[in-house]
């Protein structure tokens, strides 16, 4: 069975929300757990996610406060619960006081994808390991099969392939690179590979993980929480439509 990994930034629809929304995924069949850390500048999101950092922030959404959510739940909380969000926050935090956080938060992984690997080789590498932390890096369609393998050999937990090169949520994000899925799947990697951007239904979720090893669906799943006034009922449907 393909991997499924549901991402959704901190905070929304109230800043209440978070906890609520990580047990519904959980509760709703899917494998892994991608939540936003809200910033102000969220240069590599598409306009629905940065409509979703900016009325995060709006709702009071920080660090400390998310810190302070996932505390509350981690017991009840059986699948990995991944942060993602932009290297600037989680410096002026205290980058090892944040992976502190994490440990004691039930998070398993980071995903910081502003964070050059060589800076992440050379200061950040160790101070991961010693909080037993996992750290994903991206790949695009454009990055050489060389590089590929040197952030494959730098990642754990899982490999990152954007379906393509643009922001997320694009519509007109190509989902299905027939040469690009096969690259990936034809390299010795030693970390599972999972697909985002641009997944959106059932059928698109089939289609990009015939060759990998699944998917993750944000900017769906986003819409429907900033949309619906019955947001709860809606958001389980989506998971069990991709699911069922």
């Amino acid at each position: 069975m393909k991997k499924l990994n549901i991402y959704f930034t901190a905070g929304i629809p109230e800043l209440e929300s978070t906890t609520d929304i990580i047990q519904l995924i959980q509760d709703s069949g899917a494998d892994m757990i991608e939540i936003g850390m809200p910033y102000s500048d969220p240069v590599a999101d598409g306009p629905v996610i940065q409509k979703a950092h900016e009325l995060a922030l709006q709702n009071g959404m920080t660090i400390e406060k998310l810190f302070s959510q996932l505390k509350t739940i981690k017991d009840e909380i059986k699948i990995p619960v991944i942060l993602m969000g932009y290297i600037n926050p989680v410096l002026s935090f205290g980058f090892e006081k944040f992976c502190k956080e994490c440990s004691e938060s039930g998070v398993s992984g980071l995903i910081l994808p502003d964070l050059p690997p060589i800076e992440f080789e050379k200061n950040y590498q160790h101070i991961l390991k010693k909080y037993n932390l996992n750290f994903t890096f991206l790949v695009t369609p454009e990055t050489s099969d060389e590089r590929i393998q040197y952030l494959d050999s730098l990642s754990s937990g899982f490999l990152y392939a954007v379906s393509s090169s643009s922001t997320t949520g694009n519509e007109n994000t190509v989902i299905k690179n027939e040469n690009y899925l096969t690259r990936l799947a034809d390299l010795p990697l030693k970390n599972p590979v999972m697909i985002g951007f641009g997944i959106k239904s059932k059928q698109d979720f089939e289609n990009v993980t015939e060759k990998a090893d699944g998917g993750i669906i944000g900017t769906a799943f986003v819409n429907v929480l900033l949309q619906d006034k019955d947001w709860k009922k809606n958001a389980i449907d989506f998971i069990h439509s991709i699911k069922a």
